[in-house]
């Protein structure tokens, strides 16, 4: 049994391919699992002929089983040696020769055939966890078709370059992080957030490299490499994730060959004070030395906590939440408080027109038209909102001339002979007729008095009554789906309290906190103030006992820098291409449902009991095993080694089984919080 990380075969450089090829097939988790079988079969075998049916003759079946476990086992242990390391494979082959040396063959044969079976069992579960990751890897195209002198062909994704023009047909991959340039359509980006549903798409949304497209054919342009893609870097987090240990799992592997040093140097000190000391016979201080041996052996140990981060990575990576290593899991599992960013973290960061409220006979598609026709080139965010509602409700476009835009004021032009302004009230006042005006002005306060963000369209003619005609637009930056459930679930995790920490006005962000029953609100802030409240809330809780005293902060990775830097720990919302929060944060949420991040906090929570399982369930079977190996050794009921070799590897394989339960952790959507 390999310990995490050692290479579970290793060839050498001049061996002729069918013969490399055929150590690869016998030394592969799938190829030493057949091979534990083989000798289960064998020692089951000589068993039943030996015991059952009396024939003496039948000890050759033992020494078959124990030399198809000494293929697997001496190679380990050579490995070991080889690299002047004493570690669970050589104390293995150790006591297994051992006991055939002092007439128990079928006992060494029964270590070898589960420590191989524990050995390939923990291969492949390992393997398992680490498909569970790289399963991503899958996500990256093969082909591209890009546009080059003239003609669609066919490329390597690795040759875009940015700038090109690639075309993504209905079932295809994106190759890499683009930009629609002609074309709508939608994409399935779920295999990366985790989200069900597909993501529209129109001219200028950018497009995430292992997306597929479900509906029409489009083309984009080339943003950016493949090696510097999104995906690429999603790739590359998890993967260093996975390797990272924690610091629990950095002590087991700092100890490791010492304590198996320890182990064999104990062993003989029990052969020799047992045989000298004690007067034992030589066989049987040699039984007892070798049942510690193998007793004392950690392999539980060693596995029992990367094969649970493992899992936990792999199954967050799932449903689109961003481990980056062990520590961040522990971290999370200590968190009691929580400080959230509002816009972009609660919220989604963009406004959406919800209504568009005409004054007295005014047209609101005329002039949702010319709003439309104002923001056409315009790339403020309320210049998307504006088109997009447009868009949704059939409106082109007008044709407007004469363009002026005034910065923190708004947008005017001309309509043939007519004037149109969109904007603030005082901007588009000289447009709106005076009969109007009292009635916008009430419009505008009470979307203000929600905490909404309003603008006003006008348009002078004289061809209209009253010489023109006015609407206000209203707006509002609608929460991420989940955000409404977000803080009861936190509640039910014990997280408490839920405190928004942002810079926009507090009207707005008390309304949004009432609606998302946030504890606390903080509004009006500066970067420095929330770093100063993040402070305060961890040197409140640092010293209280309390059982979850660690604090977060959830923002999006780029004006929360420096508060995500000082909380315990940093949750940035990853929109899939925000290098920002891949960076500066510790959990990485990719996903647009909040659910995952108290379902992450569980999943924390519960990596960190089974790892704790894990640690006493082997070192329990440690100290209890060699206990009453000595003891029942001086008392004349020695411990039979089969026992302990039972002890011993059906502990690895249990702890194994424990850790895997993490891959079958229901999906945050469809799984409720729990009271922790």
């Amino acid at each position: 049994m390999s310990e995490p990380g050692t290479p579970h075969s290793a060839h050498g450089g001049h061996e002729p391919p069918a013969a490399r090829s055929f150590l690869e097939v016998l030394f592969s988790p799938k190829g030493e699992l057949t091979g534990a079988i083989i000798a289960g079969v064998f020692l089951l075998a000589g068993f039943i002929v030996h015991t059952l049916l009396k024939q003496e003759r039948a000890e050759w079946l033992v020494w078959v089983s124990l030399g198809v476990g000494m293929i697997y086992g001496l190679r380990a242990a050579w490995q070991a040696v080889a690299q002047w390391r004493i570690d669970i494979d050589v104390l293995m082959i150790v006591g297994a020769g051992l006991a055939a040396y002092i007439g128990h063959p079928e006992e060494g044969a029964l270590l070898l055939f589960l420590f191989t079976l524990a050995g390939a069992l923990e291969e492949l579960a390992m393997q398992r966890t680490k498909r569970e990751v790289e399963a991503l890897n899958k996500l990256m195209p093969v082909d591209a078709i890009v546009m080059r002198d003239g003609d669609w062909v066919e490329a390597d994704p690795d040759s875009l370059v940015p700038g090109e023009i690639v075309k993504v047909r209905p079932g295809e991959r994106v190759p890499t992080d683009a930009v629609v340039t002609t074309g709508t359509s939608s994409f399935d980006q779920s295999a990366i957030t985790g989200e069900s549903m597909p993501r529209s798409v129109e001219v200028g949304d950018e497009l995430y490299a292992g997306t597929i497209n479900t509906e029409a054919p489009i083309e984009a342009r080339v943003l950016r490499p493949v090696r510097e893609s999104s995906l690429q870097k999603i790739l590359n987090l998890v993967t260093q994730a996975s390797e990272q240990r924690e610091p629990v799992q950095r002590i087991i592997d700092r100890v490791s060959e010492p304590y198996a040093l320890g182990v064999m140097g104990i062993s003989f000190a029990v052969l020799m004070v047992w045989w000298l000391v004690f007067k034992r016979p030589w066989p049987d201080a040699l039984y007892t030395s070798i049942t510690l041996l193998i007793v004392a052996s950690p392999c539980a140990l060693v596995i029992a906590t990367p094969t649970a981060t493992l899992a936990a990575i792999a199954r967050a990576a799932r449903v689109g939440l961003l481990f980056k290593g062990g520590q961040s899991i522990e971290r999370l599992a200590t968190i009691g408080a929580i400080c959230f960013d509002k816009t972009g973290t609660l919220t989604m960061g963009r406004p959406q027109v919800y209504e568009i409220q005409p004054v007295a006979w005014s047209d609101t598609s005329r002039l949702l038209s010319i709003a439309a026709g104002l923001e056409a080139d315009s790339t403020h965010p309320i210049a998307a909102a504006v088109r997009d509602i447009a868009g949704k409700r059939g409106v082109k476009p007008a044709a407007i001339g004469e363009l002026g835009h005034i910065t923190g004021k708004g947008i005017s032009g001309a309509m043939g002979s007519a004037r149109v302004r969109l904007g603030s009230y005082s901007f588009t006042e000289e447009l709106i007729p005076i009969c109007l005006r009292a009635k916008v002005r009430e419009l505008l306060e009470q979307a203000q008095g929600r905490g909404h963000v309003a603008i006003v369209a006008a348009h002078e003619s004289p061809d209209l009554p009253a010489g023109g005609e006015a609407a206000v637009v209203l707006m509002a930056d609608p929460p991420r789906p989940g955000a409404h459930e977000l803080t009861k679930q936190l509640h039910e995790l014990g997280v408490r309290p839920a405190r928004m920490l942002t810079g926009d006005n507090r009207r707005t962000a008390e309304r949004v906190a009432a609606a998302l029953g946030i504890d606390q609100v903080d509004a009006e802030l500066l970067p420095e103030n929330k770093v100063e409240i993040v402070r305060r809330m961890r040197d409140e809780r640092k010293h209280t006992g309390m059982k979850y005293p660690g604090v977060a902060l959830m923002g999006d990775g780029v004006n929360d820098a420096p508060a995500l830097a000082a909380a315990d720990l940093a949750i940035g919302m990853g929109a899939i291409g925000s290098d920002a929060a891949l960076e500066s944060s510790d959990v990485v949420l990719l996903a647009e449902h909040l659910s995952v991040v108290p379902w992450g906090v569980e999943l924390a929570r519960r990596t960190r009991t089974i790892v704790k399982a894990n640690l006493v369930f082997a070192l329990g079977v440690i100290v209890l095993m060699s206990i009453a190996t000595l003891i029942g050794s001086l008392i004349d009921r020695a411990v039979p080694l089969s026992i302990g070799v039972l002890a011993h590897e059906g502990g690895t394989i249990l702890v194994v089984a424990n850790s895997l339960r993490l891959l079958f952790v229901p999906d945050p959507r469809h799984a409720p919080a729990k009271h922790t």
